[in-house]
């Protein structure tokens, strides 16, 4: 799952990056709110972890600003304002979710799960296409009721796949679910996941 993260804070956007890699997500790191306005308008997230003390952008413009133009993203705002004041503007404008920092790395990962989850129309985390059951959670797969071994990268790919059953997906959707901004991958990486997951 392809994460936005808006964060000015180079010690905790380096820390919650690499977190999140570590559970499962590709992390793209935007260090201020035009950045992460143009990121959101650009390119496709599974959903958004927003601070709102940004510069050149605050948090709160920017996610009024890409609700506005009708975008359906879930967005967890990441903040230390903790008022009630500040929460109430939060959701007002399209939040998601509200934390206040400082933060659990798993409770966050949990709550990006429930809301993307929850924006795909799904109540249980658990998803079956035919034979195939994954467990985004818990990056867990059975094909015909037999636990199967997955790389991070083959299980993102396979996830994209079975959250997308009916659509044709290209190859640069699945590079951008699987690689965030500037990784570097090889010509023929998808092809090579593609066949070890048939």
């Amino acid at each position: 799952m392809r994460i936005l993260l808006v964060e000015d804070d180079p010690l905790l956007g380096d820390g919650i990056k690499k977190s999140l890699g570590h559970l499962g997500f590709t992390v793209d790191w935007m260090r201020d709110g035009v950045q992460g306005e143009n990121a959101l308008t650009s390119e496709e997230y599974a959903a958004v972890v927003l601070d709102l003390g940004l510069p050149r952008k605050d948090g709160l413009a920017l996610l009024q600003s890409v609700r506005n133009k009708g975008l359906r993203t879930p967005v967890l705002i990441l903040t230390a304002r903790d008022s009630k004041l500040d929460k109430l503007k939060g959701f007002g404008v399209g939040a998601d979710d509200y934390i206040v920092k400082p933060l659990d790395m798993e409770e966050l990962a949990a709550r990006l799960r429930a809301l993307i989850r929850r924006s795909a129309g799904r109540a249980s985390a658990r998803i079956r296409i035919g034979q195939v059951e994954i467990d985004p959670d818990e990056r867990l797969v059975w094909s015909d009721g037999k636990l199967v071994e997955l790389s991070a990268k083959e299980f993102a790919v396979l996830e994209l796949l079975v959250q997308n059953a009916g659509r044709v997906l290209t190859r640069a959707q699945l590079e951008q679910s699987v690689y965030g901004w500037g990784d570097n991958t090889d010509s023929n990486t998808i092809e090579v996941f593609i066949h070890h997951l048939r």
